[in-house]
């Protein structure tokens, strides 16, 4: 029989996907800054307190380190908790946490201790709400063993990896991108998981490899409709999980096209993109027709107001001349 699938937005993906794991687990629970009386800051906890009570449910101060410390120490004595820190940005806040216990705990006791955390955040512009509330992180995170780190860019990825999330016994940074709340997408009605660490190719093509993150990704599937209609055809790889990285999609997707643009949000210096670059360099190097190029946001602060941020970051316009650039000349 054929699942039945139903077109709801990201945000609703994300709060299926919590009211899911809540039902299967009593010791999965959320917590947060106004994700329960509020229903979170873009409503992907709406109701859920209702649902569940303040046992799986609980509003927390404005301590960004209380969060992370309360998640930890409830993950230690068998807890699943889901941290939501509202702005990526606000996570510096409780780095500490996050990076010198979370990620440490398993290693230092010799693997008796497990940190079945999901550190959930948003991240990147679209909003324009400036400096401190707009930055793209996730390359903090890639660095530090212990982490894995996510970036779903659609409803369905964010559900199905949403959930996995959840049942991993690993510390996980889950970045949401604040632009992608309200995108639409068909997700299946029955229950699914969509396994940590597998890339997906959003657009299969033959002259270019495009691998994107996130916001990049629909970004890049729009340069992709019009580099077609040039005879530039595009192959979109959405990495989902930046690390683990999923090196074999993007080796086999460059033996096939033999070029590759990287294209992020977060900027290019220290970050996640060069280690793509580096992969496709010491697997592919012989069959690259180009060298490998990237697309990224400019190291800067990210000014004020929807229409200049937008000029910091990566977009269609961009990616369509850098894939020419690949391509032709």
């Amino acid at each position: 029989m054929m699942a039945t699938v139903q077109q709801i937005t990201y945000g609703e993906a994300i709060r299926q996907a919590i009211r899911e794991e809540m039902k299967h687990d009593r010791n999965v629970y959320l917590i947060g800054e106004d994700v329960g009386r509020w229903g979170g800051l873009y409503r992907a906890s709406r109701g859920l307190l209702d649902e569940f009570g303040p046992n799986q449910v609980k509003d927390a101060p404005i301590s960004e380190a209380a969060i992370a410390g309360c998640a930890i120490g409830s993950a230690v004595i068998g807890m699943r908790p889901i941290a939501e820190i509202m702005y990526i940005d606000f996570i510096t806040i409780a780095m500490d946490q996050i990076v010198n216990h979370a990620a440490k705990w398993h290693q230092l006791s010799n693997g008796k201790i497990e940190l079945p955390i999901v550190f959930r955040t948003q991240g990147g512009v679209g909003r324009g709400n400036s400096s401190q509330h707009s930055q793209s992180l996730e390359n903090w995170f890639v660095g530090v063993p212990g982490l894995i780190v996510v970036m779903p860019s659609t409803p369905y990825d964010v559900k199905g990896l949403l959930k996995s999330a959840v049942r991993d016994n690993n510390p996980i940074v889950f970045v949401e991108h604040k632009a992608l709340f309200t995108l639409k997408g068909e997700v299946p009605t029955g229950e699914y998981f969509i396994p940590l660490g597998k890339a997906d190719i959003k657009r299969p093509g033959k002259d270019l490899t495009i691998v994107a993150t996130s916001w990049m990704v629909w970004h890049a599937l729009e340069a992709a409709k019009k580099l077609i209609n040039e005879g530039i055809d595009c192959e979109i790889v959405d990495p989902r999980t930046l690390w683990p990285l999923d090196t074999n999609t993007i080796i086999d997707s460059i033996r096939k096209t033999k070029r590759c643009l990287v294209v992020t949000e977060a900027p290019s210096a220290g970050g996640w993109s060069g280690e793509v670059v580096s992969v496709v360099w010491e697997n592919c190097y012989t069959l690259l027709k180009k060298p490998v190029m990237r697309l990224c946001g400019m190291r800067t602060g990210i000014p004020y107001g929807r229409v200049l941020e937008l000029q910091v970051i990566p977009n269609e316009d961009s990616i369509v001349q850098a894939a020419r650039s690949l391509v032709r000349e």
